[in-house]
């Protein structure tokens, strides 16, 4: 009786998208940071172009600077893939811009010179990064004023629902999505968790942890039109998991091509 409920609740709150919006990000396989590895970090100019290379989508992370503009980076500190230390907020963009990413001398691309380095060449999938206790509104605004004037493919998502609803009520026409861990978690109030950040983000289509599928739920959108990608492929059986119960992988290492 309460997977009944659920399952009115979603189709109630959570209208299926519009096929001719999403279509086009199915049957694509998204190189995860871009197709990185030894000699080319990952987020960066040369593993994005060698992604289009490929004929790869592109799947990359943004973050909002000091002076708010989105970068392409994925930790919330420098120490890791850089030089530097510190986090990148605290940065402006002109500066994270002349750091070099270690082992390579790529630097840190803002996301507008992402995008006019992909000009349309691969369908690209934005994950803008937050926190609880951060507001969304700033960093949605610096990747919306980003994408203005853009033409190819392109979605934004988070793992944060806020983005997903902020762009559905403020910028509608940018396709947005919902990232999903279930952490291999199916009680009752995970399941709660699960509507609930559906309901909350509205979004037009899923990107769902592989190690999570299959998935009652991913499958029941799925079937209602949403479009289910699936992350991070690293591996010739996820892929094959992958490509049961999903609509396009977001992979890396063994997982690309497998």
């Amino acid at each position: 009786m309460l997977s009944l409920l659920f399952a009115l609740l979603d189709r109630f709150l959570v209208p299926a998208p519009d096929q001719a919006r999403v279509g086009w990000l199915r049957g694509v396989s998204y190189a995860h940071r871009g197709l990185h590895g030894a000699g080319v970090p990952e987020n960066s100019p040369s593993a994005f172009a060698l992604a289009i290379e490929r004929g790869m989508g592109i799947e990359c992370d943004v973050q909002r600077t000091a002076d708010g503009q989105a970068v392409v980076f994925h930790d919330w500190d420098l120490d890791r893939l850089t030089a530097e230390t510190g986090p990148v907020i605290e940065r402006r963009a002109d500066a994270l811009a002349k750091i070099q990413l270690t082992g390579s001398s790529d630097c840190i691309p803002t996301l507008r010179t992402f995008l006019d380095s992909v000009a349309g060449r691969a369908p690209l999938l934005i994950e803008l990064k937050s926190k609880r206790e951060i507001r969304v509104a700033p960093l949605c605004l610096a990747v919306r004023r980003g994408l203005e004037g853009y033409r190819g493919p392109v979605a934004v998502m988070s793992f944060d629902p806020r983005v997903c609803r902020w762009f559905g009520r403020h910028s509608p026409h940018v396709v947005h999505g919902l990232v999903v861990t279930e952490e291999g978690k199916r009680t009752l109030l995970a399941t709660l968790k699960l509507h609930f950040a559906f309901w909350q983000a509205r979004p037009q289509f899923l990107a769902w942890d592989v190690r999570d599928l299959p998935s009652k739920f991913a499958a029941a959108h799925r079937k209602r039109g949403f479009p289910v990608l699936t992350w991070t492929v690293r591996s010739a059986e996820l892929a094959a998991r992958a490509a049961d119960c999903a609509d396009g992988p977001i992979a890396e290492g063994a997982g690309v091509g497998a």
